[in-house]
């Protein structure tokens, strides 16, 4: 009444709006009012493919379009790639409707974080607090409703581009070079394993992410292609040292029509040499 912030806000040492929010209103968290009807996760829509690699000077991270509910395409220019804060991005797999909630409670973690700390959290720290929300889903999890991002962003203090992988449970895993999650990550990897190399450019990497993704989608029916009729092609987003950049249509679009115009002579895309 007299404008001040909520008791609960003015706590001492309480930095993760995502614990005030489970303490204030619990039915605000991802997840709290979802039942599962029907005994079958096939009601939800799911996002897929989610791939990310790092190169000199920073990392890529992209995602295909198109969420499926069960044999359905539920949407086909669908989001799944978001900036997490100025130098990191998240990338979303499974149960589509929980995976947004959980990213868009994530980026005001962060956000809470720097402004009652007055200081940005590390990117490990980042890291742990997206385990710990993935973390408290783990019940709808186990229903079928699962959410896996992956996490990718610029480490200022040991500067470089890092990634992260996480579980249902919430176990965290930093990953090597490259990474992808979803229904189509088994392909997209070994696309990835072919054509990704040591001191790759930025536009070298994001070439690399689109032949992922196509591969992806070229054996994994949840995972859609660039999609030239409607011009839907991949959202990418590259973080490097001053901050993340979404490519725009029109570069994502060329990219991929260079890519699919080579696979027109080539359909299983480019070869890698032997040693």
């Amino acid at each position: 009444m007299n404008g001040s912030l909520p008791e609960g806000t003015r706590l001492s040492g309480q930095s993760s709006f995502a614990d005030y929010l489970a303490s204030q209103s619990p039915d605000l968290m991802p997840g709290a009012a979802q039942k599962l009807a029907g005994g079958s996760p096939d009601i939800a829509p799911h996002g897929t493919t989610i791939v990310a690699a790092t190169f000199d000077g920073g990392v890529v991270m992209a995602g295909d379009r198109r969420a499926t509910m069960g044999n359905l395409i539920a949407q086909r220019d669908m989001q799944k790639v978001f900036p997490a804060d100025e130098f990191s991005v998240a990338g979303i797999a499974g149960t589509a409707g929980l995976a947004i909630e959980l990213v868009r409670l994530f980026q005001v973690e962060l956000e809470h974080y720097e402004k009652i700390e007055g200081t940005v959290l590390s990117m490990d720290g980042k890291a742990n607090r997206l385990a710990a929300l993935i973390r408290g889903n783990l019940g709808l999890a186990m229903q079928g409703l699962a959410v896996v991002p992956l996490f990718a962003g610029f480490d200022r203090d040991i500067v470089r581009g890092r990634i992260f992988s996480y579980d249902v449970t919430g176990g965290r895993y930093e990953e090597t070079n490259f990474c992808a999650v979803g229904s189509g990550s088994t392909f997209a990897r070994g696309a990835l394993k072919k054509l990704y190399s040591p001191g790759l450019t930025e536009g070298d990497c994001v070439t690399a992410a689109v032949q992922a993704l196509y591969d992806a989608a070229d054996d994994d029916s949840a995972t859609g292609g660039p999609d030239l009729t409607r011009r839907i092609f991949p959202i990418i987003y590259s973080v490097t040292a001053d901050g993340y950049r979404r490519l725009d249509d029109a570069e994502v679009g060329s990219i991929a029509d260079d890519v699919i115009g080579s696979r027109m002579q080539r359909p299983d895309g480019p070869p890698a040499p032997l040693n």
